[in-house]
């Protein structure tokens, strides 16, 4: 119901988003064939009304259903061999969405060696516009240390290849079902709110993100599935590091 919602009031709008990113956990548990099937049924007003719509996956995916029943998100020729990866370029900034399944139903992720090689390099051949980096899982820096245990497992070297980079200036998740902004050298760690369900009720709700950027910051616009919640169209800009 949530994601319907979120799915709506994108279609509906008069300017469209230069593209929408889902960032993980697109299954319920397990990754289930019905589970991708019923989120493509889910999110096809999305493609037809010709938004761009770019996914990732989470612990809750299953790499192989998933590409099952959503051919069109398998390339032929992937970037790196089973992870499922993109990079979005945007007007004032580079996108890069990494894939973070390390086993569906095993709550910490890993991006491995090969993909962080890649990120490197990508990195590198674009230093025209910021750089942001999106993944399923929370980085294990900067943030509350109670969700560490659960976050990314190679937190550590990726962010060897972030931190000198001066043109990363992001890193987008979710995993944790709350909402929350951290930093760790500068970079910015931003936990979006799921559309599904949320770790505590009293303290966070269920939305989506909107995202306006300059070449100097992020706005970053909260929509909640609850219309009176004090998050509803609260706005935060987060500056870049120089």
């Amino acid at each position: 119901m949530q994601l319907k919602e979120a799915v709506r009031e994108l279609t509906g709008l008069d300017r469209k988003p230069v593209a929408t990113i889902i960032n993980g956990d697109l299954a319920l548990k397990d990754g289930q064939d019905g589970d991708y099937r019923h989120f493509a049924q889910i999110i096809n007003p999305l493609r037809k009304s010709g938004i761009n719509l770019h996914l990732t996956l989470g612990n809750h995916d299953n790499r192989e259903a998933f590409y099952k029943v959503m051919k069109e998100e398998q390339p032929k020729t992937p970037i790196v061999k089973s992870r499922h990866i993109s990079v979005i370029k945007t007007r004032h900034a580079n996108f890069f969405l990494l894939d973070s399944l390390q086993k569906t139903m095993v709550t910490p992720g890993t991006l491995g060696k090969i993909q962080i090689s890649w990120l490197t390099q990508a990195l590198d051949a674009h230093t025209d516009k910021p750089a942001i980096i999106a993944s399923h899982h929370n980085p294990r820096l900067g943030g509350d240390p109670i969700h560490f245990p659960g976050g990314l497992v190679d937190s550590v070297a990726l962010w060897k290849v972030l931190a000198p980079r001066r043109h990363v200036k992001a890193y987008l998740h979710g995993h944790i079902h709350d909402r929350t902004y951290a930093s760790h050298e500068g970079i910015h760690i931003v936990n979006a709110p799921a559309t599904s369900y949320v770790a505590d009720p009293k303290l966070s709700t269920t939305g989506w993100t909107i995202l306006k950027l300059t070449k100097k910051n992020i706005a970053l616009k909260t929509r909640t599935n609850i219309a009176n919640h004090p998050w509803n169209n609260e706005t935060k800009t987060l500056n870049w590091r120089s």
